[in-house]
């Protein structure tokens, strides 16, 4: 009984395997530069985002607003309301406009 082999017999490195660890390691390594934050540009992209959201909020609330004050004191029931929206989401748009107008310098990445 002595004789006999082992079930199993340990299996020596395979070039398959070792191709795999390689490639397996280069795919984690391109996943991490793929998720490495990008630095300043994201954060510009956000902050204009969250200005653009709030300069449309703004103006149709602070229209709703102003016209509905319009209307409380000078009693033009739903005309002062009315005026007061659209010109707010006229200058919420036109602040929209000269935001995405002017000219930003970008460093290269």
């Amino acid at each position: 009984m002595s004789d006999e082999k082992p079930a199993r017999e340990p299996i020596g490195e395979d070039a398959r395997i070792d191709a795999l660890e390689a490639r397996l390691r280069a795919a984690r390594e391109r996943e991490e530069e793929r998720n490495r934050p990008r630095g300043a540009g994201a954060d510009a992209n956000y902050r204009s985002g969250n200005r653009v959201l709030a300069d449309l909020l703004g103006g149709i609330l602070g229209g709703l607003v102003f016209g509905w004050l319009v209307d409380s004191l000078a009693g033009t029931a739903p005309w002062g309301l009315l005026v007061g929206l659209f010109l707010g989401i006229a200058v919420a748009f036109r602040n929209i406009f000269r935001m995405a107008n002017t000219r930003r310098d970008r460093n290269p990445e």
